[in-house]
């Protein structure tokens, strides 16, 4: 799976922008607009990094950052705020927010903080995926193959890291749609098959063949002289 990011915030225009944004960037993004199912959220745990509005429908953010730094002072969270007074971004920090954008705010700039934010995070954890000559950086969504880079685009990069995660293991196109697509497309939709194809061919510039079609199964990632693929799990 790639990045996994929670978005608070209850302006639709805002959201919409930020959370179709970060998922052409590659992140995995779930977006909550108001306290209640905020908090919710917050306690399911298992995101890398939350961006958090100050004014919700019913639980304000600053609220909600307070009772999360309960249980949990490890994941980033940068607030998004129109509030711009400097005792109110000294409120936020205090209050356990790593980084601070005020609103309105370019994307591009949010974007830059976002990979500095996960980066900050993944120093010390080291948090790279690698099989054979592959390698992919989560926190600085970067990837090489035999020490060269790969121009990967958001989705391509999410979907290496799907499969450097999951090596000798068949993935059913289900099972991809689900994690790295919002939704299952309809029937004759063709934009699995089309990013496949282009990862491949990036992959295999810089060598021999690692992602192999399944046919009725899936795609199953590895060496083809290693072991007989497993199933889908």
């Amino acid at each position: 799976m790639s990045i996994r990011i929670l978005v608070i915030e209850d302006d639709e225009r805002i959201a919409g922008v930020t959370v179709r944004g970060l998922r052409e960037e590659g992140y995995s993004v779930d977006h909550m607009a108001d306290g209640e199912s905020a908090w919710s959220a917050l306690k399911s745990g298992g995101w890398d990094l939350v961006l958090l509005d100050w004014w919700l429908p019913g639980e304000e953010g600053l609220s909600l950052l307070k009772r999360f730094r309960q249980n949990d002072r490890s994941t980033p969270v940068l607030m998004l705020t129109a509030r711009d007074a400097v005792s109110d971004r000294v409120r936020g920090l205090d209050g356990g927010a790593d980084d601070y954008l005020c609103k309105p705010f370019a994307f591009e700039e949010l974007l830059a903080r976002v990979r500095a934010l996960v980066r900050r995070r993944d120093a010390s954890d080291g948090v790279v995926v690698s099989y054979d000559d592959v390698k992919a950086d989560l926190a600085g969504q970067r990837a090489e193959r035999a020490g060269q880079p790969l121009n990967l685009t958001g989705k391509e990069f999410a979907l290496l890291v799907l499969f450097l995660r999951h090596p000798g293991q068949v993935l059913s196109r289900t099972r991809i749609y689900t994690q790295i697509w919002d939704d299952w497309p309809d029937g004759v939709s063709n934009t699995l098959e089309v990013h496949i194809k282009e990862l491949r061919r990036k992959l295999e510039l810089r060598g021999h063949r690692l992602i192999h079609t399944i046919r009725g199964r899936g795609y199953w990632f590895g060496d083809p002289a290693s072991a007989e693929p497993m199933e889908d799990l």
